[in-house]
């Protein structure tokens, strides 16, 4: 993979509980990684074949291979929340292309 094909800089998150000072647990979104990658909005017959597999997917993020990414976590690029909906591997195993759902706003939480 190009490095210049992943221009767009991203945020991967997990949603992890925590305890706070009193004991009270605290659910959250927290940052596990900034990474380079490519965003690309799905759109014509390429949104609607993805739908079909995975409703309402609406964006394709690709990264290099990483360890540990579950359709659990979500994107942030710029003022987008992206849902990751599916991980597809290369064949190489040097990227993931990632499947995600675009929420207008926290409602991704």
């Amino acid at each position: 993979m190009r490095a210049g094909r992943l221009r767009h800089r991203i945020v991967l998150q997990a949603f992890v509980v925590t305890v706070d000072a009193w004991g009270t647990p605290i659910q959250a979104w927290t940052d596990m990684a900034s990474l380079w990658g490519s965003v690309e909005a799905l759109h014509g017959r390429e949104f609607f074949a993805a739908a079909q597999v995975q409703s309402e997917v609406t964006h394709k993020v690709r990264i290099r291979h990483r360890d540990g990414i579950t359709p659990a976590m979500r994107i942030l690029h710029g003022q987008r929340t992206l849902q990751i909906e599916a991980i597809l591997p290369d064949v190489r195993g040097s990227e993931l292309v990632l499947m995600c759902k675009e929420y207008s706003n926290d409602a991704g939480n």
